[in-house]
């Protein structure tokens, strides 16, 4: 089973997710990638969408390698992995300043990508957290647990796909996690797609300002 392109697999989650319309959801897509997929969820429940920035802390001379994260909010949370920051063992310093650079990116794609909107209240809402997928789960473990901060009334993971392990993992973070496709010889995320080019910044905004003024 593969997906055409993100929408196509928002669309197909949406079907999935369509018995919590009652709710009056949320949907917080991160991005770039989980912009089309949320986008399609949030057409298809009714909801607002907006996007909840969440930005890796890559390891010494491997970035690709998350030891932590950092997500967006008027007090940015942060979120390391002990037991890979023992292994790693960054100098001093590291993980403050990679931090703070990580903070200032935040601030700057929150400003591209919504200007001077105000992110929605979540307190006592259903948030659904989507994204075009999950390997590791860091990104998504790191925007889970931040979120519990708002006592939301429920929080729900969606993605098209990802590993069984990492979704036994955020089963813990999440009240719900819904999942299209748990491959048992998991691959890249890419893999199980199509279309999986990179989404450009002004493809981001462009949905973003078609949920907030439908036509």
């Amino acid at each position: 089973m593969t997906f055409a392109d993100r929408r196509e697999a928002g669309r197909r989650l949406a079907g999935a997710l369509e018995r919590l319309r009652d709710a009056s959801p949320i949907v917080l897509a991160l991005p770039r990638g989980g912009v089309p997929v949320g986008f399609e969820i949030a057409q298809a429940l009714a909801a607002p969408l907006d996007v909840l920035l969440v930005r890796k802390i890559g390891a010494p001379g491997r970035e690709e390698l998350g030891i932590g994260a950092v997500v967006e909010g008027a007090e940015p949370q942060i979120v390391l992995d002990e037991e890979l920051l023992r292994l790693v063992d960054p100098p001093p310093g590291y993980v403050e300043a990679e931090t703070a650079r990580q903070i200032a990116e935040i601030e700057r794609r929150r400003h591209i990508y919504v200007g001077g909107h105000p992110p929605p209240a979540l307190q006592g809402h259903t948030i659904i957290v989507a994204d075009d997928g999950v390997a590791t789960g860091s990104t998504a473990r790191a925007a889970l647990r931040a979120l519990r901060q708002f006592v939301p009334r429920s929080l729900v993971l969606a993605v098209p796909v990802a590993p069984e392990e990492a979704l036994a993992s955020l089963s813990e973070e999440a009240d719900e996690v819904v999942c299209l496709l748990t491959p048992r010889r998991f691959h890249a995320v890419g893999a199980y797609y199509d279309d999986f080019r990179q989404m450009t910044d002004l493809e981001v905004i462009e949905l973003l300002e078609t949920a907030r003024h439908p036509s």
